[in-house]
């Protein structure tokens, strides 16, 4: 079991949370209360970067499913970075990779994002 860290940082009004090791059964609860916290505090639009991650299960993959749907709600969204080819086999496999959009580095999801965020602000 390898522990999980997880950090984030406002970058031009996007929440960027970094999240590296295994996300399973016994580490999930750590990236959902992050994640909670972080919509409970007003954030809508995150980039999730998961190149740190070494491991992503059925209970990670729950919990990015239902912090996907609280935002929704909200009108946000989550793009995820990732370029780790056992990470994106897991949304490939599961279909996520057509609910998220996925992008090859933090940067391009940042840039995703805010685009994203743009379009929908009101005029």
């Amino acid at each position: 079991m390898t522990d999980l860290d997880v950090t984030s940082h406002i970058d031009n009004g996007t929440t960027v949370v970094e999240v590296s090791g295994d996300v399973d059964v016994y580490s999930a609860a750590v990236l959902r209360d992050g994640l909670d916290r972080l919509i409970g505090a007003g954030r809508t639009h995150f980039v999730l970067d998961l190149d740190g991650v070494t491991f992503l299960d059925s209970t990670g993959i729950g919990v990015l499913v239902g912090r996907l749907r609280r935002v929704r709600l909200q009108e946000g969204s989550i793009h995820v970075a990732c370029s780790v080819p056992k990470i994106l086999r897991v949304f490939s496999i599961t279909g996520l990779d057509q609910v998220f959009p996925l992008h090859e580095n933090a940067p391009a999801a940042i840039d995703a994002c805010r685009a994203e965020m743009q379009q929908s602000a009101p005029e």
